[in-house]
């Protein structure tokens, strides 16, 4: 047993090592605190970085119609705490509506980020069926959608 002991130790370490070069997490994780610091000093969002991760909450301002062309998505915008204000596009193809979503209400996410002129837009909110893509989610009235 004892022979057994490094060998089960190095198939660990090499599942962990694996596992975090395919965890496709952001060196800069914090991608929305970067867009409210951008705000605050009079910068851009176009000069972040599309296609991080990035986590957050925001409350909804505007509950806007579905977009169903290809693949369905439930849409509102988002205002930060900073101001700035982001396009939720949740893919319900995929995951289930937000129920009962309205303006004032509090949102809480987790998804992709993707910079343009108007602020921004959260994607992938939701899981990846075929595994290959970090698995997003929204919170909204203590139910997680993902």
């Amino acid at each position: 047993m004892k022979k057994f002991v490094p060998v089960i130790v190095a198939l660990a370490v090499a599942y962990f090592v694996v596992v975090q070069d395919n965890f496709q997490e952001p060196a800069n994780s914090t991608a929305f605190l970067a867009v409210d610091e951008a705000a605050q000093i009079g910068g851009s969002t176009t000069s972040l970085v599309s296609g991080r991760q990035a986590q957050g909450s925001g409350t909804v301002t505007r509950v806007l119609p579905d977009d169903n062309d290809g693949s369905r998505h439930q849409r509102f915008i988002l205002q930060l705490a900073s101001g700035r204000t982001l396009l939720v596009a949740h893919n319900i193809d995929l995951a289930p509506r937000v129920a009962g979503i309205r303006p004032g209400d509090k949102v809480d996410f987790y998804g992709e980020f993707e910079s343009n002129p108007q602020g921004g837009v959260i994607h992938w909110t939701h899981h990846d069926p075929n595994g290959q893509h970090v698995g997003g989610w929204l919170k909204h009235k203590g139910r997680t959608y993902q």
